[in-house]
């Protein structure tokens, strides 16, 4: 029986980000999913802003982008005629904050663009793999996986359920899913339709149990119908039934549709696992939290928490103080907390006819201030604190090649950026860990690393693999700074 570093259970967004990140980290690993093929549908379809930051790390930023685009303007018909506006209003990138508008990318082509980039990296999901039973114990888990040719035994030192709502793993660890069903059911389609311009997010009667929608998908030649349905009803998805329900609500008979490549009707939930993890088994993305689809937040919650996990679990596995993993739960279970009453508030909003998103959705403005891996320091009037985003800016190489700080931060490691004229200053050479000064092989051209970052001469912040701040010092830090290296196994 071959041990490997972790097994992953579920090969959705969450766990193709999860297994992305084990791979560039060469962490021995399966990711496995007990779906014959891969999810055909748009369900998550909304790339949030530090999602993108994700994504431009993990080097799949781009496709992402080309898989999609911006979303477009709504249109609401009204009794006085058709109304535009845009879906959101956020104000223009940054240098600090590259990347600000939502993207439209239907969850099948995101999870299209992650798998590619798996096998870019010598991977590939097991697909008609179904995870049966574990065992676990003090040295890792045991578990046992139905394939197509027969059970399989896998001994590894860790799993995640990264399983979906219904997770079995998260089941099987008598893990509590407390939460509440908001009394909306719905209904999600992907459909061929004629009659309507692919330029608007067509909607009507928006607010009321009429409400109907019907979103372009950027790339495709494919709408996303979506609709509340009344409880207790059988709903026709065939592409009659859709063509009667959309006719009926927009009292438009030249609207067809053609053809359904994906349908769900569900019950709208918010729900919160009482906990991430238990011994070596850890929990993931919806796995761990339902959220209403209201503001986009399902999927980014999910991939940032692959994202927030993967570094961590290579670390212990390396030999790093197990704090570090323990930290995993502590630092992302309250964000979904918050971001599950950002999604129930919108789904009010949407109720009552508002629909505009701002900021709040972004994801930007989320940190680890109160984490056990954040180091707290004196009070600071300028530039970041520890566990803030850690910003980007443009800078220009000593060779004279403009590039950026998250072009320096991209990878598997540690970053220590430094003001000052001598990176010995500093830190000796550390594996995973690497140094820019600020004056010596960086140079601030444009004075943006001053105004995000707020370093005096001598002083530094470390960057966490995820792109937080861990810390923020200066000389008389540099011992606390070792010991703090050491800890997360940086040596």
């Amino acid at each position: 029986m071959t041990a490997l570093g972790v097994i992953i259970c579920g090969a959705g967004p969450t766990g193709l980000t999860l297994a992305i990140d084990l791979a560039r980290r060469n962490v021995p690993f399966r990711l496995i999913d007990a779906a014959t093929s891969p999810f055909p549908g748009s369900r998550g379809k909304g790339v949030q802003p530090r999602t993108q930051e994700v994504f431009e790390d993990l080097g799949v930023l781009d496709r992402v982008v080309a898989s999609g685009g911006e979303y477009p303007y709504q249109r609401l018909y009204t009794d006085a005629g058709p109304v535009d506006r845009p879906a959101g209003q956020l104000p223009d990138p940054t240098p600090a904050e590259p990347y600000h508008l939502a993207l439209l990318v239907p969850q099948f082509r995101t999870e299209s663009r992650l798998r590619e980039r798996l096998a870019e990296l010598g991977h590939a999901p097991e697909y008609g793999h179904r995870l049966t039973g574990f065992e676990q114990d003090p040295d890792g888990v045991t578990a046992t996986i139905e394939t197509p040719g027969g059970r399989e035994t896998v001994r590894a030192g860790y799993l995640v359920g990264a399983d979906g709502g219904a997770s079995s793993v998260r089941k099987a660890l008598g893990i509590g899913f407390p939460g509440k069903t908001l009394g909306v059911r719905a209904l999600v389609a992907d459909v061929r339709l004629d009659g309507l311009s692919s330029g608007f997010w067509h909607r009507w009667n928006q607010g009321t149990p009429e409400d109907v929608s019907l979103c372009p998908l950027h790339g495709t030649d494919l709408f996303q119908l979506q609709a509340p349905v009344p409880f207790g009803v059988d709903v026709d998805l065939s592409a009659e039934g859709l063509t009667a329900l959309v006719r009926a609500r927009t009292a438009r008979d030249d609207l067809t549709v053609r053809a359904v490549t994906w349908a769900s009707a569900y019950e709208m939930n918010a729900r919160l696992a009482d906990a991430y993890l238990n011994g070596r088994v850890l929990l993931a993305g919806d796995a761990a939290h339902c959220h209403p689809p209201t503001g986009g937040q399902g999927l980014n919650t999910s991939v940032q928490d692959a994202y927030n996990l993967g570094w961590k679990l290579a670390a212990v596995l390396g030999g790093a103080s197990g704090s570090v993993l323990a930290s995993y739960e502590l630092e992302r279970r309250p964000i979904a907390e918050a971001v599950l009453g950002l999604s129930e508030r919108l789904l009010h909003a949407a109720m009552n006819r508002d629909t505009r998103r701002g900021r709040e959705v972004t994801q930007l403005d989320l940190g680890y201030p109160d984490s056990p891996l954040t180091v707290a320091g004196p009070d600071r009037d300028k530039g970041v604190r520890p566990g803030d985003r850690a910003p980007d800016a443009p800078v220009t190489g000593a060779a004279g090649v403009a590039t950026r700080l998250f072009r320096l931060f991209q990878g598997p490691h540690w970053t220590l950026l430094g003001h000052g004229s001598d990176p010995d200053a500093f830190t000796g050479p550390r594996r995973g860990l690497r140094v820019h000064v600020v004056g010596w092989d960086v140079l601030d051209t444009g004075g943006h690393v001053r105004d995000a970052y707020g370093l005096s001469r001598g002083e530094w912040a470390l960057v966490r693999p995820d792109g937080y701040v861990a810390a923020v010092g200066g000389q008389d830090e540099l011992g606390a700074l070792a010991a703090y290296l050491d800890g997360v196994g940086v040596r």
